[in-house]
């Protein structure tokens, strides 16, 4: 959890010297390095454009950082990047950085154990090494002690099939990092690493290397569904493809019937939606099954979701998603995790200075997405005015006290300077689904930020109020 700013010694709230971002609004936050950094990492997906920073922005950002942050803190946000917030590169980025300074360095083996959980992360890792320091993965380096350990030892946690299916031909290969590194072969290992080295691991059955071999598409996605040896994002991913080369519906349903939540966000239930419509009910039915076994947040939860410019802001160049698909899927989980919900939207005129909020209708799932959707073209488009938005909603509730307010907004506010929201349920949270460098996380106004938008918000949220709500079921 972020830690908060104080107050300054005539009562008043302590401002950090910036502005939120893009510039408007009042004053940012003041935040110590931890909590910057963490707010820069858990919405990361390093070197992606932001509506107010671009991407090389956000890795200087993060860079500038790790310095001023503990050892054992940024290993931490480290590990949670990769565990809960299930982002790749950040937390590969982070231990590069850690690299530079010594007390840091010291933590780099064991945060690489914790972030490399694919084989090819390996490979990513010395990529991002090499672009950090300005070389070409042709000249003669040597790695740092620590990196090489870190190195060596995912070497040994992998096997033939994990290793073979990331096994590319990219400018740094699998094999020039054994070599690098000077990994040894654990017993019974000899023959896996002689493959790597000669480049001649047995091609692994795989959707990829089947198609790519040319096998007929219909009979391979089938037999690949009927053997489950399919993954479940990998299904959502290419429901469309499999659709396009005429696998029966039955199968395809069966198929649905197998997807389980292994590391899956809502969003990719949303994508799955988008590409095949016609699949909907059942797509929406495993989603509703994947997060079914959460148990209730008690009492009455009210949710803002931010659905003003800023917001439209893809969450990737190539993603087809935006950050109100993101808050919106959010949105669909929280409906389904507390034990009561209203669901607010919200945006303004910047011109004016003025918000518009509404209460949406109490739809399910995918229903709900399209409400808000539908939100973003009427009610203005303009900022977030956050101050304005809560006054709205508590005299929209008649006074009526929630048990926590949850706002999904993106580190802007736009709000006359100065004039902070006075959230009034018994637990007040933001969740930042952007990286932007500075946000409105003032003390004595918010009972915690929460970064990122990874379905372990609830967790966390719980995590505050002293609940143990169940993970997910694997």
């Amino acid at each position: 959890m972020a830690k908060f700013n104080r107050k300054g010694a005539d009562g008043r709230l302590d401002y950090d010297a910036g502005r939120l971002a893009g510039g408007f609004g009042g004053a940012a936050a003041r935040q110590d390095a931890e909590g910057m950094l963490r707010r820069a990492v858990m919405a990361c997906l390093l070197w992606e454009d932001l509506a107010y920073e671009s991407g090389a922005q956000g890795a200087e950002n993060i860079a500038a950082l790790v310095p001023k942050v503990d050892p054992d803190r940024v290993a931490e946000i480290a590990t949670e990047a990769r565990e809960k917030q299930k982002l790749r590169h950040a937390p590969l980025w982070i231990a590069v950085q850690m690299l530079k300074y010594p007390e840091h360095k010291k933590q780099v083996r064991d945060v690489l154990g914790r972030v490399i959980t694919r084989a090819d992360q390996i490979t990513d890792t010395v990529a991002l090494y090499f672009k950090e320091r300005g070389k070409k993965p042709n000249e003669p380096s040597k790695l740092p002690r620590q990196l090489k350990l870190g190195l060596a030892d995912a070497f040994q946690r992998f096997d033939a099939y994990q290793f073979a299916k990331y096994d590319r031909s990219n400018e740094i290969k699998l094999r020039d990092v054994l070599r690098i590194c000077h990994a040894k072969p654990d017993q019974g290992k000899e023959e896996l690493f002689r493959q790597i080295n000669e480049r001649s691991l047995p091609i692994p059955d795989t959707w990829e290397t089947a198609l790519s071999a040319g096998e007929n598409k219909k009979a391979t996605w089938e037999r690949l569904i009927e053997t489950r040896k399919i993954g479940s994002l990998a299904f959502l991913r290419n429901l469309r493809n499999m659709v396009d080369a005429g696998v029966s519906d039955r199968t395809i349903r069966t198929g649905l019937e197998q997807v389980k939540d292994k590391g899956l966000l809502p969003l990719n239930f949303l994508a799955a939606q988008t590409a095949v419509p016609r699949y909907a009910a059942e797509i929406e039915a495993a989603m509703f099954r994947a997060y079914g076994q959460i148990e209730k947040l008690p009492g009455f939860t009210v949710f803002v979701i931010d659905v003003s410019g800023s917001m439209s802001c893809r969450i990737a160049k190539r993603s087809q998603f935006n950050r109100i698909d993101a808050g919106a899927a959010m949105a669909i989980l929280a409906r389904e995790s507390c034990e009561q919900v209203s669901i607010y939207a919200t945006a303004g005129s910047d011109g004016h200075g003025i918000h518009k909020t509404a209460l949406l209708p109490n739809y399910r799932g995918f229903g709900l997405l399209e409400a808000i959707r539908k939100a973003t073209s009427t009610l203005g488009g303009g900022g977030i005015f956050t101050r304005q938005c809560l006054e709205y909603i508590k005299k929209d509730l008649r006074e009526r006290t929630p048990d926590r307010i949850i706002v999904f907004s993106d580190s802007q506010d736009c709000d006359r300077v100065n004039s902070v929201p006075s959230p009034f349920g018994t637990r007040n949270y933001i969740v930042d689904v952007s990286s932007h460098a500075r946000g409105i996380n003032y003390k004595g106004i918010w009972t915690a930020e929460i970064a990122g938008w990874s379905e372990r918000f609830l967790s966390f949220i719980a995590a505050c109020e002293g609940l143990a709500l169940p993970e997910v079921e694997q």
